[in-house]
């Protein structure tokens, strides 16, 4: 169930949806008492079979840090309150790539811009979360609206794992068809 309001640092916001839950937590559109829009990520939890957590606000911190150190265009980091585990993000506006690829609107541009990337990650050792959820256009470019990173494996990098997702290819087909029963 979503909440109404969350607090982060003693300040109230006005849940109006939830954005997405992700492996750490669940990202709302919310709203200050002055009508400025976040997106708030509530860190949870929740097991998850395949991915192994330490510390979760930790982990999404310091890999703000990396992925803002190698110029990766992303959410700016407004508050974190660190008692509730609360990160207040900059809220990005738009469809995601997953949506227009759904929708028929993907343009290769954007696929281009992701492969211009990835030579910047790869070189620092880094994978991000590929999938297409997790961008959104802006400008001539995508911002990354996730801040996980971690330590580079092909089979996890973008030629051979994100990429079966940036088009209606059968992995895409398939996993829609899990997610609307």
């Amino acid at each position: 169930m979503t909440p109404d309001f969350l607090t982060v640092n003693g300040i109230s916001y006005r849940v109006l949806s939830l954005l997405g839950l992700g492996k750490g937590g669940y990202s709302y559109l919310v709203e200050s008492a002055a009508g400025e829009r976040f997106t708030l990520k509530q860190i949870h939890h929740e097991p998850c079979a395949y991915y192994q957590f330490g510390d979760k606000l930790a982990s999404e911190l310091r890999d703000y840090e990396r992925l803002s150190a190698l110029g990766v265009p992303m959410p700016r980091l407004l508050a974190v309150d660190r008692e509730a585990e609360r990160l207040l993000k900059e809220y990005v506006e738009g469809d995601t790539v997953y949506d227009l690829v759904l929708t028929g609107r993907m343009e290769a541009r954007w696929l281009d811009w992701m492969e211009a990337l990835c030579p910047r990650l790869y070189a620092a050792g880094l994978n991000i979360d590929y999938f297409p959820t997790n961008f959104i256009p802006r400008g001539e470019g995508l911002v990354y609206v996730d801040y996980e990173c971690n330590g580079y494996m092909e089979e996890w990098d973008f030629q051979h794992w994100g990429v079966k997702y940036w088009s209606r290819t059968p992995d895409f087909l398939a996993y829609e068809a899990r997610r609307r029963p």
